[in-house]
């Protein structure tokens, strides 16, 4: 009975536009799961389930972006289609992890524009600030077979790359921080209210850099194009992430070595930023040109097919970013250097323009839900139901 009242409720607020459709989807899907319990053990998402009875908007966010997407849980289910029930919680969950993207994004309207039309966004932005500096380049007649005795900067001034940079590098860092603190301030009260602790982050922190519950529940991995096992996914994920991690650590270092040493570039090819930032560069170009190709080849049922251009638009910009940047490292002191450098700079500036409202968001929002389950598993369950 009090199921049918909460489905009941649930329709209700549907019909008063106080949840979409895909939010519904997912109340109802985990209604069903609550009674079924057999994929308690799978991810976070199913012990963060049972100390739930009811469903409400922050609940079925907070659990869309703990869900991985890893399809464990739709190979197991004796629910799934084309049983009547229909449970496919994979493709639910990121029907409204796509969803979330856009309700958090600031401002609303890029993060609706993104989600649409991601990849040709990207692209576009890319090529469009490439061609602006070629350009620029070209005015001032330093565009091929420029001097290249002072590196990047004789070709663009170090005080001019800062100018270009520090305000969209901002306004990237604005923009992911009021979301966050947005999606933070709603789940909060969802999930305990409970603030967090040291050991809660601590656990958090190694679920994300490990990317745990992309092993599938059983430590084999995850479905890709059919019923295979797989850890490709979570391989290429990490060479994704720790590549840029790297690139980002050599650009780090360079600018400690610049305002505070007071070594400006060119670096040799043994210095540290050279190695870190090729290293990154090798990993980068090798994790997202996987990620694509798996995106690429992945099952319907797997995933929101509509997000399909967002995923490849982010890809694509990190693999131009790392294949440009490492030409830049192999051709830096030929007559090509200033065309890579423009294009390189374009893909960067445009990565930056849209890094709220796409993958890198989604990696911050499910950080931010990993550490609410932290937290709420280490609370009494309310409902003394099990689960943990």
């Amino acid at each position: 009975m009090q199921t049918l009242e909460a489905l009941t409720r649930d329709a209700r607020a549907l019909a008063r536009g106080e949840m979409t459709v895909p939010e519904a989807e997912v109340a109802r899907q985990m209604q069903i799961c609550n009674g079924c319990r057999y994929c308690e053990g799978f991810c976070a998402v199913f012990p963060a389930m049972t100390r739930r009875l009811e469903f409400g908007k922050a609940d079925i966010h907070y659990m869309a972006n703990l869900c991985h997407n890893c399809g464990a849980c739709l190979h197991a289910c004796q629910y799934a289609p084309p049983h009547e029930f229909a449970i496919n919680v994979p493709k639910a969950m990121a029907q409204v992890r796509g969803q979330t993207y856009v309700d958090y994004a600031w401002p609303p309207a890029l993060g609706r524009l993104y989600q649409r039309n991601g990849l040709t966004i990207s692209l576009m932005l890319a090529l469009g600030l490439g061609l602006f500096l070629v350009l620029a380049m070209l005015k001032q007649g330093t565009l091929w077979g420029a001097p290249v005795a002072g590196g990047f900067y004789a070709v663009f001034p170090h005080n001019l790359m800062v100018s270009l940079f520090a305000p969209i590098f901002l306004f990237a860092v604005l923009a992911l921080g009021l979301g966050v603190q947005r999606f933070w301030r709603e789940v909060t009260p969802a999930t305990s209210g409970a603030p967090l602790s040291a050991p809660a982050a601590a656990e958090a922190t190694g679920a994300a850099l490990r990317l745990k519950y992309l092993d599938g529940g059983h430590g084999e991995g995850c479905h890709n194009e059919d019923d295979a096992w797989t850890h490709a996914r979570r391989r290429f994920h990490h060479l994704t992430f720790y590549g840029f991690m790297l690139c980002f650590a050599a650009t780090s270092v360079a600018t400690v070595y610049h305002y505070l040493l007071g070594w400006p570039a060119p670096y040799a090819l043994s210095s540290l930023p050279k190695l870190l930032g090729v290293v990154g560069g090798v990993s980068l170009l090798c994790g997202t040109c996987g990620l694509a190709w798996l995106n690429i080849q992945r099952h319907p049922d797997h995933g929101d097919r509509a997000q399909k251009p967002m995923d490849l638009g982010f890809m694509a910009l990190l693999a131009l970013i790392s294949l440009s940047g490492l030409l830049l490292w192999w051709w830096g002191a030929t007559a090509a250097m200033p065309v890579l450098l423009a294009v390189h700079l374009g893909a960067v500036m445009a990565l930056f323009l849209t890094l709220p409202y796409g993958k890198f968001a989604h990696g911050i929002f499910r950080t931010a839900a990993l550490l609410r389950f932290a937290v709420e598993k280490r609370e009494p369950n309310r409902l003394g139901l099990g689960g943990e």
